[in-house]
């Protein structure tokens, strides 16, 4: 029996700059699992993209004295290149990929559609009101959310009042709905922590109604409100919509029916400050248009960088993830980002620390075993049968999105080998005629939990895999090092 489709996406980044480590972090995870569920069997639409709409967006083009249609033209191109440079799934038999832009007229249209929907039922209105707002976040802000009447996101960007009359959803509607969701969905947010932080603040704040548009006259940069030319979509009503415009609807009933309503809904990548909007606000918009729910929404840490700071574009302390690759390999962030990121909580990146774990983990890890493996193996067996592993125990960790947890077995078991040989020392006993034969076993087994390795690899590091799997196939050591060190 075939395994039901599977659909998984990331969050489309704004492009109000290059894109940086965060969002490739994102999406390597994404492709991490997409793989990993074709592995299995099951046939994966995998989304991505960018957002392009809000008033920072906007402001951004401005400064830079270009329109802003060329503007988004230009950095949108950026991020759809980075997922080739990052060894993304954008070409692989079984993955169909989808780069999803929110000027792209398809998805306008789903948004305006999304709208009569919502508005249709009963959920749209619309009010005079006074907000203080983070242009950063592109999110009202509380008192109880402010730090010295700053967002703690963007602390360096001063909060804007908006005082205008808007549309607004009547997310306040939802708050049953939402929590007879949690309470049936055990697992519907990973981790349980971040789970548990939505299902409190539902049920001691409830879920405010929020403004879904903007006076043309102040913000033109957005999906058009239907019926009313004086204002545009707020951006996150509109952005959110892309999950499902993405897989066709509202006009490809079948598409969208295969990798929504057989799929049980998408699985979604998000950052820690896209709880609220990804677990609740849409989740209601959802229900509010007679939708089913996302299936599982899984909450990243940040990556923090000098001081323990976020690393955001408006503080400016970014890392290109197009360096680490030019200068190391896709592989090489490939593999910080699985083994050496904490899954769930913040974790640090310095070029100090990547160096360090790039050497131990890939250069005198996998990369050394590889080549001492098959040296010995050229020059004492032939080639080595190799069956399927056995990936009970792998699988089992990965289902439940523990991608950390998975490469740390996998460098569990090269440690293992690299002890075995230490041990065992086949390349001094091969020389042996008393031991000789004991010698080839070992070696002989070595390679074969070699190509173990490289099978489990191929989700993470896909091109890895690949090489090793080529050494052994030719029963030769890599030409050069799989990875050099630096």
């Amino acid at each position: 029996m075939a395994s039901k489709p599977f659909y998984i996406t990331t969050t489309l980044p704004y492009v109000n700059a290059e894109p940086h480590i965060g969002f490739a972090m994102e999406i390597i995870r994404a492709d991490i699992i997409a793989r990993f569920k074709k592995s299995t069997g099951h046939e994966v639409f995998f989304n991505t993209g960018t957002d392009e709409h809000g008033i920072k967006v906007y402001r951004k083009a401005q400064e830079q004295h270009v329109d802003t249609q060329e503007y988004v033209d230009g950095l949108s191109a950026k991020y759809r290149e980075l997922a080739k440079a990052l060894g993304v799934a954008t070409n692989e038999k079984g993955i169909t990929f989808n780069f999803i832009r929110t000027t792209d007229p398809h998805h306008k249209k789903a948004a305006q559609e999304f709208w009569k929907l919502v508005d249709k039922n009963g959920y749209i209105y619309k009010k005079e009101y006074a907000i203080k707002y983070c242009v950063g976040c592109e999110l009202e802000k509380t008192e109880s959310e402010l730090v010295n009447n700053r967002c703690p996101l963007h602390p360096l960007q001063e909060l804007e009042i908006i005082q205008e009359e808007n549309y607004f959803f009547k997310a306040s509607a939802f708050k049953v709905k939402l929590l007879e969701l949690y309470s049936a969905r055990l697992e519907f947010v990973i981790p349980e922590f971040r789970f548990n932080e939505i299902k409190s603040l539902l049920q001691h704040e409830g879920l405010k109604d929020f403004s879904i548009s903007r006076l043309v006259t102040k913000m033109p940069w957005g999906v058009p409100v239907p019926n009313d030319s004086t204002q545009v979509m707020y951006v996150w009503f509109d952005a959110l919509v892309d999950y499902i415009s993405a897989i066709g609807w509202p006009d490809d009933t079948e598409t969208f029916k295969k990798w929504w309503m057989e799929t049980g809904g998408v699985v979604q990548y998000c950052g820690k400050d896209n709880l609220r909007q990804q677990s609740a606000m849409w989740q209601a918009m959802l229900m509010a248009a007679g939708l089913p729910p996302s299936n599982t929404i899984i909450i990243n840490g940040f990556i923090t960088g000098e001081g323990g700071l976020k690393m955001s574009k408006s503080l400016g302390n970014t890392v290109n993830p197009l360096d680490i690759v030019n200068e190391y390999g896709a592989d090489a962030l490939r593999y910080y980002v699985a083994r050496e990121l904490s899954q769930f909580e913040d974790s640090p990146f310095t070029p100090e620390k990547f160096k360090e774990a790039y050497n131990s983990g890939l250069a005198n890890g996998i990369g050394n075993l590889t080549s001492r493996i098959m040296k010995m193996a050229e020059a004492n067996i032939g080639k080595v049968v190799v069956k399927a592993p056995d990936l009970e125990a792998f699988q089992a960790v990965l289902s439940r999105y523990d991608i950390k947890g998975a490469a740390d077995l996998i460098w569990s078991r090269i440690s293992e080998l690299d002890s075995l040989i230490q041990k065992e020392e086949p390349f001094k006993r091969v020389k042996d005629e008393k031991t000789k034969a004991h010698a080839l076993d070992i070696i002989e087994r070595l390679v074969k939990e070699l190509a173990e390795i490289a099978h489990l690899l191929e989700p993470i590091l896909p091109n890895t895999a690949k090489a090793i799997q080529a050494c052994i196939a030719e029963n030769k050591p890599p030409a050069t090092p799989l990875f050099m060190r630096k």
